[in-house]
């Protein structure tokens, strides 16, 4: 078995999307995954499953679709390659300045040379980013959600979900406790 997490896009977000943490650990133990744990009302799940990244994102997006009538995006990583999120981070959060956080835009692949053509030439202020693979990694110097770069992810063109670094060491931390 392999533990992963899965990360559902634009769950419980302004009274939109709603799924109840204990209604999807229940549809997903149902379709055969083991030891479903979620993480706070934003569609952090880790799991064990024998499926691979791809066969398991297709599971649970169809197990939420019919259980909740939503096609919601899921993104996976396996607890290795979460661990080389954390391991990869280009920013370190103990120097962060009041008021800045580390965010990290788990994409659903490498994103395209055109879309990070487009993702670098916008406006992003005093935000910073990188990207490693199929993930992209956001220094907010202020307010994440008045970011003018969190606000133009979507310019890459490539679907991902983000979470808050205190979110990726929380689901660090459960990956790595289900794989001991």
């Amino acid at each position: 078995m392999t533990i992963y997490a899965a990360l559902l896009r634009g769950i419980n977000v302004g009274g939109h999307n709603k799924i109840k943490m204990a209604e999807l650990r229940s549809v997903l133990e149902n379709a055969g995954c083991k030891q479903v744990q979620t993480y706070i009302q934003s569609g952090n799940v880790v799991l064990a499953s024998d499926l691979d990244a791809d066969s398991l994102r297709e599971l649970i997006e169809k197990e939420i679709s019919g259980a909740f009538g939503l096609n919601i995006p899921v993104i996976i990583r396996s607890s290795t390659d979460f661990a080389a999120i954390m391991q990869q981070c280009p920013y370190d959060e103990p120097s962060l300045q009041e008021g800045e956080s580390i965010h990290v835009s788990m994409l659903s692949g490498v994103p395209a040379a055109e879309g990070m053509e487009r993702l670098a030439a916008v406006e992003r202020g005093i935000d910073e980013y990188q990207i490693i693979g199929a993930d992209l990694y956001l220094l907010a110097r202020n307010k994440f959600n008045e970011s003018k770069l969190a606000g133009s992810l979507t310019k890459l063109g490539t679907p991902g979900t983000v979470r808050n670094w205190n979110t990726m060491k929380k689901l660090a931390s459960m990956l790595n406790a289900l794989e001991n």
